[in-house]
Formats: structure tokens, C-alpha cells, sequence
């Protein structure tokens, strides 16, 4: 007959080590992971006379239907499976949307982080970035990679208006104070850019500029209003407005990337726009209008024009949409 003294010692370490852990791990919600065919079942085998088998589900609690409803936060961060054959879920306050994905690398390695403010984030440092591009517009005087260093401040900050609605896409996620600021600081910087270098190039650039800048302001408006009427979904924003304000950021971008002091004698067909045609003449050393990116005036500019044209067509396609409401017929 054996001793049942070894058995005894190990069912003795198990319970001290299931006591210790319950003491010092973090609270866990058992998911409804089912022990059976489609599971290994728990095995603790203590010597040659002891089976210990879980063959019995692991029964969800009550408030686990109850979370998981819950549309204010996302609950689910971290699946392990263990040795007793359920799923347990570590529940986070995360403030994400309800349908947003599982934790990814970043996210996993700084959860102290308010991951559902970073959208708000990036519409802060746009905003933040306009009264830098503009001292450095003009201030130092002398800046030899003044033009690189615009059209990088530029293009950062048009990436982070696709990124901020991407990332509340994907995270579910809204603020009233977002949904009004976004749009506002893309227009300020699209704004400041086209006035900047309107100065510095004269009608050529001017005019393209107003155009735009009317725009904005004729359909920010219409937009307004059609909200005081429940109707703001008849002029949200379509694809021609994207592709206009895809198309405005990329020929700023470039533009910003011509040396300041490249005029438009550079540009070959800016001789056939009499006045217009005649603009940046420049005042540091010579010889810059042959230097770094001023071979890109041209083509920035065509683009600029074609972004001018697709926002008088993008703006009648709103306009004619809020006709019937605008007189009366709705």
C-alpha cells in the first residue's frame, strides 16, 4: 500500500498557490469558455492514485451579459487561456468607442495613455503649428532652409487631418469639441498658406486663393444653416470635396517647397498671364531661382488652379443638393 503522504503535500502546494494568486493578481471576469471536446480539460495529476479532472463548464456571471452591452467603453483588452480551460478577459477602462479593435503593440505598451484623446491631440498641435508656419514665414531673416522647413510643417499638418479622423474611425470615438475644431484648423492652416504665398507671388496665386477662400466660407455657412434645419446630411461633405482638399494640401506643400527668391520668370508658360504673370521676384542670392525644388513652381501652381476649379464644381453640387430647401420647397 502506498503512502498517501505525497499526495497530500501536493494537493497542500496547490491550494497555497491558488490562495496566493487570487491575493495578488489583478481583478479577472471568466468569459464562457467551455471545457469539453473543443478544449482540454484540466489536468492535475499528484501521484499515481490522484485524477483531478474539470469536466464541468465555467458558467459566465450575471453582469457579464450586462458589460458587454454597455456602449460607453470597450472592455475586452487581454485573452489568455489557462489551465482551467476558460477565457479570461482583463477588463480595461479604455473610453474607447464599443466596435473598436482589440489593443495593438502601442496601445499594449503605454495603457496609462488616453489613447481616446489622441484625435483631439492632433487637432491641437494643428491648430499650435498655424503661428509657428507663420513667424517662420518671415522670421529669422536670414534662414537658408526656410522652404523645406515650411513645406515639412505643412505636410505634417495636413497628415494629421486625415490621421485624427482615421484614428476616430477606427477607435469609435467622438467629442462635440473635436467634431467642431477639426474642420475649423484645416481650414485656418489651408488659410494662412494661401495668404501667405498669395503675398509673396501676387494674382497668380491671389486669385486661385480667393476663389477657395470663398468657398469655405459660402458652404461653411449653407452647411449652418441646413443643420438649424435638420437637413445637414443633404450637404455633408462628398468625394469632390476630398479630392479638392487632398489636392489644395499637396500643391501648397509643393509650392512651400520653392525657394523663396524663384519668381514666376521661371515658369515658362506664366508669360501668357500678362499681370498675372508677373510676381516673387526675390531678394536672396543669386542664382536660387536654379536651386533645390524651383522647378516645381510650375506644376504646383497647375495644381492649385485645378483645385480652384474643383471647388466651384465640388460647392454648386452642394448648393443645388440645399436648393429645394433654400426656396422654400421642402
Amino acid at each position: 500500500m502506498k503512502s498517501p503522504i505525497p499526495n497530500i503535500v501536493c494537493m497542500t502546494v496547490l491550494l497555497s498557490s491558488s490562495v496566493m494568486s487570487s491575493s495578488f493578481s489583478s481583478p479577472v471576469r471568466f468569459g464562457a469558455g467551455r471545457v469539453g471536446a473543443d478544449r482540454p480539460a484540466f489536468l492535475v495529476r499528484c501521484g499515481s492514485d490522484i485524477n483531478v479532472e474539470s469536466s464541468a463548464a465555467v458558467a459566465p456571471p450575471a453582469d457579464v451579459t450586462a458589460a458587454a452591452s454597455a456602449p460607453s467603453t470597450t472592455t475586452t483588452a487581454l485573452s489568455a487561456s489557462v489551465s482551467g480551460g476558460g477565457d479570461v478577459e482583463e477588463v480595461t477602462d479604455s473610453k474607447l468607442g464599443p466596435n473598436a479593435p482589440p489593443p495593438g503593440l502601442l496601445r499594449r505598451l503605454l495603457p496609462g495613455f488616453p489613447w481616446h484623446q489622441l484625435p483631439n491631440y492632433l487637432t491641437y498641435i494643428r491648430c499650435l503649428s498655424i503661428p509657428i508656419f507663420t513667424i517662420l514665414c518671415y522670421f529669422p531673416v536670414s534662414f537658408p532652409n526656410r522652404a523645406p522647413v515650411l513645406s515639412l510643417i505643412f505636410a505634417l499638418a495636413s497628415i494629421t487631418d486625415w490621421f485624427d479622423g482615421f484614428l476616430a474611425r477606427r477607435w469609435d470615438i467622438t467629442s462635440p469639441f473635436g467634431a467642431f475644431l477639426d474642420p475649423v484648423a484645416d481650414k485656418l492652416m489651408v488659410s494662412t498658406a494661401l495668404i501667405l504665398l498669395a503675398g509673396r507671388y501676387g494674382g497668380i496665386v491671389a486669385i486661385p486663393s480667393a476663389i477657395i477662400m470663398a468657398r469655405e466660407v459660402g458652404v461653411s455657412a449653407l452647411r449652418e444653416w441646413m443643420a438649424q434645419q435638420g437637413k445637414r446630411d443633404s450637404v455633408k461633405v462628398g468625394m469632390q470635396g476630398k479630392v479638392k482638399a487632398a489636392l489644395t494640401m499637396i500643391s501648397l506643400t509643393v509650392m512651400l517647397l520653392v525657394p523663396e527668391g524663384v519668381g514666376l520668370e521661371t515658369v515658362s508658360w506664366a508669360k501668357f498671364l500678362g499681370p498675372l504673370g508677373v510676381g516673387g521676384a526675390g531678394n536672396i542670392a543669386e542664382g536660387v531661382a536654379n536651386a533645390g525644388w524651383s522647378f516645381m513652381l510650375g506644376p504646383s501652381l497647375l495644381m492649385l488652379f485645378v483645385s480652384a476649379f474643383i471647388t466651384v464644381t465640388s460647392g454648386s453640387v452642394y448648393f443645388r443638393a440645399a436648393l429645394p430647401v433654400l426656396l422654400g420647397k421642402e
